[in-house]
Order: C-alpha cells, then sequence, then structure tokens
C-alpha cells in the first residue's frame, strides 16, 4: 500500500504540471521527435511506380502476381529520464532547490510521453546508478516513476555522468529519447555523453542558480562543497574574486554549450529562480521546425 501523503505528493505535482503537458502536447510534442524508423505494416498487390526492392518475392511466388511490402512510420518512443540526485541538487538560492526542479520537469517530460502512449524509464544517478525503472507505458506507471522521483534518498553524494550515460549505453538496446537532467558539475562525460548521442536523441538539461555563476558582496562567507564535503572561506567583498568566479562559470558554460552544438546534442538551460516553461516550450517548437 502507498502511503496517502505520498499519493497527495505525487497527485499535487500532476495537477501543477498538468497545464504545461497540455501546452506541450497542443505544440506537437508527438510531432517533435521522430520513431525508430519505418516498419512492416501490410503487403498489397504491385501498382505501377512502387519501388522494386519492396517486392515481397515470396508472396509474390505464391500468389503468381508481384505484391509489394507497405512500410509506415513507427511513432512509439521510449523516452527515457536520466536524472541528477547527487548532494548539489540541493541547493537553491530562491524558494526552490535544483533538485525539486529536476523532479517537476521529469513530471512534465513523463505525462507529455504518456499521452502519446509513448514507453517511459527513470535512471536516478549519483557518482553510480542507484535507481532503474524499466521503460513501460501507461499512467500507473508514470506515477510510479514520480513516487521514486520524490521520495529516492541516495546512498552516495557525488556526481558522474560518465557512468549515469554508460549504465544506459549497456541498458538502451533500442533507439530512445533520453532526458539527461543534471547541474552538469562534472567533468570527464564528454566520450560517454558523445557514444550515446550517436545512438539515441539525447537531450541535455542543465538546471543552473544564479548564484552559482554570480557572487554576492557580502564579505567572507565559509563555501561548503555538498559533494566533496569540504569548507572554503572566501572574501566575497573583493571585486576581483567576484570577476573571475563570473567569468570562470561564463566559460565552462560556453564550452560546454560548443561541446553539445559540435555533437548535434540538443541543450535546453533552465534558471531555477525563474519558470522552467518558457525555455522548455521554445525548445518543442524549435524541434517541430525541424522536423517539418
Amino acid at each position: 500500500m502507498i502511503p496517502k501523503e505520498i499519493l497527495k505528493q505525487v497527485h499535487r505535482i500532476e495537477i501543477q504540471t498538468r497545464s504545461l503537458v497540455d501546452t506541450l502536447f497542443a505544440g506537437e510534442y508527438h510531432s517533435a521527435f521522430k520513431g525508430r524508423g519505418m516498419e512492416f505494416a501490410e503487403v498489397r498487390e504491385y501498382q505501377q511506380g512502387d519501388e522494386v526492392r519492396n517486392i515481397d518475392w515470396n508472396v509474390t511466388a505464391r500468389a503468381g502476381v508481384p505484391f509489394v511490402k507497405v512500410f509506415e512510420e513507427e511513432r512509439e518512443l521510449t523516452v527515457m529520464l536520466a536524472v541528477d540526485a547527487s548532494a548539489s541538487g540541493n541547493f537553491g538560492s530562491g524558494k526552490r532547490m535544483k533538485g525539486e526542479v529536476g523532479v517537476e520537469l521529469s513530471a512534465v517530460l513523463a505525462f507529455a510521453a504518456i499521452k502519446n502512449n509513448d514507453r517511459v524509464g527513470l535512471l536516478i544517478f549519483t557518482d553510480e546508478a542507484e535507481v532503474f525503472v524499466p521503460p513501460k507505458k501507461g499512467r500507473r506507471h508514470v506515477l510510479r516513476v514520480i513516487r521514486e522521483l520524490l521520495y529516492f534518498q541516495p546512498r552516495k553524494k557525488g556526481t558522474s555522468l560518465r557512468v549515469a550515460l554508460e549504465y544506459l549505453g549497456r541498458l538502451l538496446h533500442r533507439r530512445s529519447v533520453v532526458f539527461l537532467i543534471s547541474d552538469f558539475l562534472d567533468s570527464g562525460y564528454e566520450r560517454a555523453l558523445q557514444l550515446v548521442g550517436r545512438r539515441h536523441d539525447l537531450v541535455a538539461i542543465t538546471l543552473n542558480d544564479p548564484r552559482e555563476r554570480q557572487l554576492p558582496a557580502v564579505g567572507f562567507v565559509s563555501l561548503y562543497d555538498a559533494e566533496r564535503g569540504t569548507q572554503t572561506l572566501v572574501d566575497t567583498g573583493s571585486p576581483k574574486l567576484r570577476r573571475y568566479f563570473a567569468a570562470r562559470r561564463r566559460e565552462e558554460d560556453a564550452k560546454r554549450a560548443e561541446f553539445f552544438r559540435q555533437q548535434g546534442i540538443d541543450a535546453i538551460s533552465i534558471d531555477i529562480s525563474r519558470s522552467y516553461m518558457e525555455p522548455l516550450i521554445q525548445f518543442f517548437q524549435a524541434r517541430l521546425r525541424r522536423s517539418r
């Protein structure tokens, strides 16, 4: 039995995200991603202009007249949510933390997927793959996925995007849409991301907090690294330090964005101090325009 308070939390998220899900679907979510390709539908008698390569020779031999195979686009998708649950997700300078926004984003994508009758799976990771929920269809399955995200307690604190991507690379045998949701405060994942991006439709969603890009001038502050458990005393009153900090983060963001661009990987940048609706809708609209 699922405790009532858990069900209430899950349904609250479903209600909160319903409007955006309807918006995404009205904007033709199902056209933004292509299916696995073409699948066999039926055979019919050959007509002038049909592709000779599609002739079904076995049926032709039995019938005595040529028949061709008819194919149609396979629309069913497998949507995999790969969600970073490392300790850095427990940070937020505003009303919500990065991890909370990541859960809501996952819910939006999951509900949009089942509305299109797609299969949804989940990988929750830190510096290891901690929870894997195999892709399935249906509302009950998606509610389970959201419950896992809401009440998951990680064993580890660190981040390894490489481990998560390599894990998915071993498990996903059919082409899938992979939403990788993280703050991307990691390194050494480029090769693994490149390999997954070649085999699957990979979308990188970066969760950002403005305080991670611009230090306020509030004097001496002890900064705590939640993943490593270390503390560093810094003088935020120093203009030089603030400029260096901001420039370093801009450089890291630009380098990552350029890598995504070179690899043909779609990317969405989410500022958690603002609504994620606009960047998410803009992404789907851009995908839709490219698919036409």
